[in-house]
């Protein structure tokens, strides 16, 4: 995923609380609670005061913020006007939501699950085919996510309403309570980072956000590790030069890019995530789990984990050539699972049981993040 900022002045990185942005984060951890068992007893006891109606309704529109989440939820990027700037209160963003025009607001709120992503500029509302495609695309979901798509093509303004009713409610009920304890944190995220990138400048601003977002000098980008391929771009004249960077209590594992077109940069981070030692990155990752997928590498592995071995004693032990584990056991060091040590004249491979103890949780912070 890349961001191109070939000539943007540091002054248009701008670090900001949003507490829509906080919210969707919110609803996200309650509709996929096994995206983040850290927060396992929020959930439950968030979950188990939401009185009935409450409840239903966001399984109405859960989509929005499910999976993924919405752009629809970041409405200060949609709207050049606005600077890149979060409103200051729930309310004030709602109030940019309401701004947004229709083909907008609906669009942003079909990209996830009901169509192609990002419509390459044909709007259900004008278009028979992309309605047709996004309806399908519904059904597949499901009879609520259906009747939800139908509405919001049929009535954006009333389903507009509908929304910011459902989120105000959201407010009242929990949400308050959140924001109030987390923004000070998030504030306090915004303040230092700010004054990393004010001091240090943006490669160092940048790597305070997190280990999978790098600068890319020569190139005139920004980077961020995900298993998405996407472009967008932060000097766009129509949208407003800048990138804004928004911090979550309730991001970790994941790490998202608006990069919608038309739409200012975003990268939406987790503003706590747990100190992991050097995280894998994703083509690291790929590496490691290819090496491992050959049988007799496995087997190797097995040995390997328990003590160290050479090549000879491994052949002998496998029944196979020492070339041919040599060439396996290459494999396995280029992905970084083997430490060696020399005895005299002798090399010894072990597992390196670090690394492979985080392979679980690097893949489920990959695809998730």
């Amino acid at each position: 995923m890349t961001i191109d900022i070939a000539g943007l002045p540091p002054e248009r990185f701008l670090f900001r609380l949003s507490p829509l942005a906080e919210l969707s984060s919110a609803l996200h951890v309650l509709a996929a609670p096994a995206h983040h068992p850290g927060l396992h007893g929020w959930t439950t006891s968030t979950a188990a005061a939401l009185k009935p109606d409450l409840a239903d309704r966001l399984c109405e529109a859960d989509f929005l913020w499910g999976p993924l989440i919405s752009d629809l939820l970041m409405p200060f990027a949609g709207l050049p006007e606005a600077g890149g700037v979060p409103g200051a209160t729930l309310r004030e963003e709602l109030d940019l939501v309401d701004r947004l025009d229709d083909e907008r607001f609906v669009n942003a709120a079909l990209e996830i699950n009901c169509s192609s992503h990002y419509h390459k500029g044909r709007s259900p509302l004008r278009d028979a085919r992309a309605r047709a495609e996004a309806l399908d695309r519904a059904a597949a979901r499901g009879p609520r996510q259906l009747d939800f798509a139908k509405r919001l093509v049929a009535d954006p303004p009333g389903v507009r309403a509908w929304l910011r009713r459902l989120l105000e409610d959201c407010e009242e009920a929990f949400f308050a309570d959140v924001w109030q304890r987390v923004s000070v944190q998030l504030a306090a995220d915004v303040r230092h980072k700010t004054e990393v990138l004010r001091r240090k400048g943006l490669r160092e601003a940048l790597a305070a956000v997190g280990p999978a977002v790098h600068l890319d000098e020569d190139a005139g980008r920004i980077t961020v590790d995900k298993l998405i391929s996407g472009r967008t771009t932060a000097v766009d004249p129509a949208v407003g030069p800048g990138v804004t960077l928004v911090p979550s209590c309730f991001g970790w594992p994941h790490l998202m890019v608006l990069h919608a077109p038309g739409w200012r940069p975003v990268i939406h981070y987790p503003a706590d995530a747990p100190e992991l030692p050097s995280p894998a990155s994703l083509d690291l990752l790929q590496l490691r789990l290819e090496a491992l997928a050959h049988p007799l590498r496995i087997r190797l592995c097995r040995f390997l984990a328990r003590t160290a071995f050479t090549t000879g004693e491994l052949a002998v032990q496998h029944g196979v050539s020492a070339p041919e584990v040599s060439r396996h056991l290459a494999v396995l060091k280029k992905a970084g699972l083997l430490t060696t040590r020399r005895r005299g004249r002798y090399v010894l491979y072990q597992l390196d049981l670090t690394v492979a103890a985080r392979l679980g949780s690097d893949f489920l912070e990959g695809v998730l993040r």
